[in-house]
C-alpha cells in the first residue's frame, strides 16, 4: 500500500492506495455515523371550500408555500394588486390578483404548501 498527499484547494489530504495483487492489510474503518430517523410528515392543509357564488380567487400559479400574506380579510385589494408572496425553486414569486375586490377569506395563510390551481385568497 502507497501513501500519498493530495492537496485539494488548498487543504492537504492523505491518501492510501493499494497495488493491485498485493496483500495488505486495510485500516480499520470508522463505524458510520447514526443516521437521526426521519421526520413524520407534517399533514396536508385541509382544502378550501369552494368559492362563493360571485366571488373571485386568486389561486397558486404553481406548486409552492406562501413565505409572506401582503392582506387580511376585510382589505381591498385593486386589480393587479399584490396578494402575496410564494416561494417556488427556492425563489419569492409575487403573486397579483387578476380582479379587485375585498379579501373575504385567506384559504392559504404563512406557511402553507399550496399546489398549481389552489385557491390563496378568495375576493368578493
Amino acid at each position: 500500500m502507497k501513501k500519498y498527499t493530495i492537496t485539494v484547494n488548498g487543504t492537504a489530504y492523505e491518501v492510501f492506495v493499494e497495488e493491485e495483487g498485493a496483500v495488505a492489510s486495510a485500516p480499520a474503518a470508522a463505524p458510520a455515523p447514526a443516521t437521526a430517523p426521519a421526520p413524520a410528515a407534517a399533514p396536508a392543509a385541509p382544502k378550501a371550500a369552494p368559492a362563493a357564488a360571485g366571488a373571485n380567487t386568486v389561486n397558486a400559479p404553481m406548486p409552492g408555500t406562501i413565505l409572506k400574506m401582503n392582506v387580511k380579510v376585510g382589505d381591498t385589494v385593486p386589480a393587479g394588486g399584490l396578494v402575496c408572496i410564494l416561494e417556488a425553486m427556492k425563489m419569492e414569486n409575487e403573486i397579483f390578483s387578476e380582479k379587485g375586490g375585498k379579501v373575504v377569506a385567506i384559504n392559504a395563510p404563512v406557511g402553507t404548501a399550496v399546489q398549481s390551481g389552489d385557491a390563496i385568497v378568495t375576493l368578493g
